[in-house]
């Protein structure tokens, strides 16, 4: 008892761990401060009719043109005098998502008298699942082609007909509208802007079948390798920041290739004044460099004011305004109800010599403690003489004007971050104070500063007070970058404040599930299947099976696993064995790719390792109590008659079901064949589990018909035959378990479209479901007798280890790969009771 009271307090503490970790992605972030979009009008949703040709190829998807009141009436002919947007809903998004968009947009439209204005229109995908299944991407691509010729058809009676539409793309709608060009009949001119939001750039956010992980290898290589197709289209992907668990904003990124610079990637937390008003013309303009130069100034500079392509260096002040001159390095001025404006001029040569910068700033606190403030280096106005602040009379309000000269050696300090474990490190942060002052109420405002991307947060607090800031990332420091992450500190000019730097261990763990927890089942079935094989071992070794829980606390170490994989992820980086790598044709290591996402460092593994160990704990005493359970429940009401015969492993009737699952797999959904399958092993086990649990309540002197010494050691053998049995029977339904879960969304899928199709096609899991449907026929009617009897018995038992290798070294990022580990156990097994 003591060594299992310890394995269940170890194992308790990691489960708490992995909890601890859950919780800080699903609920430790920031306060929801985006506001809801009203109307004022009732939404409609215009059907345009599409091309009987398309509607046959695509029976489940539609177009629909986004109008409200007057302007949905004035539509309604389909003559149409805007600018088209194309809106693309993501995983299991609704059409109706525009909404927002089009809304705003038509109140923006109002506003300058329908000068310009744009006309929404946005797809029905009948909400499919294709961040989980990918066999619908291809095809939601060539319609989302097809819609947009239709749409342009619309115009071609204007006189300035459009040649292109805008497109924003939600989630993997954005993903979609990326696909476009790896169309062969593709036009590029027909899109030059791309908004995305929150969509999975980089990688898949959960790679469950061949499809998904080839639609992104076939999209991210040809905006690589033919960059020229998108030479002319402006692309923006904005992520969700911490809010967002479902996509990690670093999947969003998009890289600034050298052949496309035309593509910007920001976190919605750096862009503080995101619905500020931005002039339409600016944004659908033909010229490429312009549309990047907007999109520069409303999402990373975000002045609050109109884009200018070309400012004027020369600015006149006007107006017989009050002209004050200060010579002091630092200056306050409070403003209140004042009639008339005044102009204070800041001669600069007094200060170049000592100091290195001015910091100017009101205290109008916009939207939630928005500040306008602006911080100049002197070096980098050499012809400057002088600053000139104009303070407006402003009836009715109070604020204060602050400016500074200060040196930065004097503001900043450069201290050392620890990053052990850390996900998305980096080496130093940067201290900068900027002393402010704040009329009627003291408060702080904190911003940390991201170099290498743009994911700036903001945090303000009330002074006095403790405040906590999460210098998370979403985007690991690239290797070659030597920029420092920097904390401006915005303080009141006579608070006194302590800084502390330290690693947050509940926040670690939250970075380690945010980055990885898509990962836990290959390690949960690599530890799995440690445990398999180590009930295998004993049952040939010592004539008896381990039950899953011992045999799991015994078997599962880290050091039968880790190892290898960071052998040959260090064997990689040398040419020769790469060489022989490609001979063999193995898959690309796993770690390799994550190690070039800047997201793998050698103690990941193990730590998920330690979690799949946890998870698989777990799961294992939760199964085996609910089948105790349930088969108490089934004892209550039916009693078996005896002991389980030894029988034939296949006979025709069960063959005719094996053959009838087979057909249901090709005709219907593989997921569908392999989840009836799995609940016919279940049953099968509990059925077995009963005459376990009846005969081992009998009293052994008990029985009249087995008096004689022969008897009683056949029952005795065919009891121990049976509690074996059960054992690796519940092995093998963990292991399924984890299979049917991973084949679900497909099953998920299919069931949804029933009614457009009864044949999932592509079907990402049909092979694998012929391949179980065959392989548990057999399995959950055998028994250990004659595993203990093959000769292959010892393969079967040493054959787990390197495929709980494998798994790991090829499935974190391949999850639809895992299965296909376990059926080759499971097949051995097979033949161990056949031979």
């Amino acid at each position: 008892r003591g060594p299992g009271v310890a394995a269940a307090l170890f194992y308790g503490a990691v489960a708490a761990l992995v909890l601890l970790g859950v919780r800080d992605v699903l609920f430790l972030y920031e306060e929801n401060q985006c506001s809801m979009t009203y109307m004022y009008e009732y939404p409609e949703y215009l059907k345009i009719k599409l091309p009987k040709k398309i509607s046959r190829r695509f029976p489940a998807y539609e177009l629909y043109l986004y109008g409200e009141g007057n302007y949905a009436e004035e539509n309604k002919n389909l003559i149409l005098t805007g600018i088209p947007v194309l809106f693309l809903p993501g995983n299991a998004g609704s059409y109706k998502q525009v909404r927002s968009l089009g809304s705003i947009a038509l109140r923006k439209a109002e506003d300058i008298d329908f000068k310009y204005h744009f006309n929404f229109f946005t797809v029905n995908f009948n909400e499919e699942l294709v961040a989980l299944y990918g066999g619908s991407l291809q095809r939601q691509t060539r319609f989302v082609h097809e819609c947009i010729k239709v749409i342009l058809k619309l115009y071609k009676d204007q006189e300035f007909a459009p040649s292109s539409v805008a497109i924003v793309g939600h989630s993997m709608g954005g993903l979609v509208a990326r696909a476009l060009p790896t169309l062969k009949n593709f036009k590029p001119e027909f899109i030059n802007l791309l908004i995305t939001q929150a969509t999975p750039h980089v990688a898949p956010v959960m790679p469950l079948d061949k499809y998904l992980t080839d639609f992104y290898t076939a999209v991210n290589n040809h905006w690589i390798l033919k960059a020229q197709d998108v030479r002319n289209l402006t692309t923006l992907s904005v992520a969700g920041g911490f809010r967002d668990y479902q996509v990690r904003s670093g999947l969003a990124f998009l890289p600034r290739l050298s052949q496309h610079s035309r593509a910007l990637f920001v976190v919605s937390s750096a862009v503080p004044r995101t619905w500020a008003s931005t002039d339409h013309l600016s944004i659908i303009t033909e010229d490429p460099k312009k549309r990047m130069l907007v999109l520069n100034h409303h999402f990373v500079r975000h002045p609050a004011k109109f884009f200018e392509e070309d400012p004027e260096t020369l600015t006149e002040l006007k107006g017989t305004l009050i002209w004050m001159k200060i010579k002091s390095s630092k200056w306050t001025y409070t403003v209140y109800n004042e009639s008339d404006g005044k102009y204070f001029v800041f001669p600069l040569s007094n200060h170049r010599k000592t100091y290195s910068h001015v910091h100017c700033q009101n205290s109008i606190l916009v939207r939630k403690y928005v500040l306008s403030i602006v911080t100049l280096k002197l070096q980098e106005y050499p012809s400057l003489s002088d600053l000139v602040v104009y303070v407006p009379a402003i009836n009715g309000n109070k604020f204060t004007v602050d400016c500074e000269f200060f040196k930065e050696d004097s503001r900043r300090v450069q201290l050392p971050v620890t990053h052990l474990f850390s996900f998305g490190r980096y080496n130093a942060l940067l201290l900068q104070n900027l002393k402010t002052a704040f009329v009627g109420r003291k408060m702080s405002v904190y911003r940390l500063h991201v170099p290498w991307s743009h994911e700036d947060s903001i945090t303000v607090s009330k002074v006095p007070s403790f405040t906590e800031i999460s210098a998370k990332l979403h985007i690991a420091q690239p290797e070659n970058d030597s920029t420092v992450a920097v904390l401006n500190i915005y303080s009141s000019s006579d608070c006194q404040y302590e800084v502390t730097i330290k690693t947050s261990f509940s926040q670690v763990l939250g970075q380690v599930i945010r980055f990885h927890g898509v990962s836990l089942p290959v390690y949960v079935i690599s530890n799995m299947l440690l445990a398999y094989g180590g009930q295998l071992s004993a049952l040939i070794s010592t004539g008896h099976c381990l039950d899953f829980v011992p045999a799991l606390t015994r078997a599962a170490k880290p050091y039968k696993v880790d190892p290898f994989v960071n052998v040959v992820k260090f064997l990689l980086g040398f040419n020769w064995f790469k060489d022989i790598w490609n001979v063999l044709f193995l898959p690309q290591l796993d770690a390799v790719l994550l190690n070039k996402q800047d997201m793998w460092f050698p103690l990941v593994s193990l730590i998920l390792f330690l979690f799949g160990t946890g998870i698989a704990y777990w799961g294992g005493i939760l199964f085996s109590s609910s089948l105790r359970l349930l088969s108490s429940l089934w004892l209550s009401l039916t009693r078996p008659s005896g002991l389980p015969k030894d029988s034939k492993l296949m006979t025709p009737r069960r063959a005719f079901v094996a053959i009838l699952l087979v057909f249901v797999s090709c005709t219907t959904c593989g997921a569908f064949a392999i989840l009836i399958i799995y609940l016919h092993y279940m049953f099968k086990s509990y059925l077995l589990y009963q005459y376990f649990h009846l005969f081992s309540l009998q009293d052994p002197k008990h029985s009249k018909e087995t008096s004689d010494n022969s008897n009683k050691e056949t029952v005795k053998n065919s009891i121990d035959n049976v509690v074996n049995s059960l054992k690796i029977h519940i092995t093998i339904i963990n292991l399924l378990t984890w299979i049917v879960l991973l084949s679900l969304p497909s099953l998920i899928y299919w069931f949804k479209n029933l009614r457009y199709n009864v044949r999932l096609d592509p079907d990402p899991c049909r092979t694998m479901a012929i391949i179980l449907v065959s392989t548990l026929g057999i399995l959950m009617n055998s028994s250990t007798t004659k595993v203990k009897s093959s000769k292959l018995s010892k393969i079967a038992a040493q054959l787990p280890l390197p495929l709980s290798v494998a798994v790991v070294a090829f499935g974190p990022m391949h999850l639809y790969r895992v299965p296909y580990f376990v059926i080759c156990s499971l097949l051995l097994h097979v033949l161990c009771c056949i031979l």
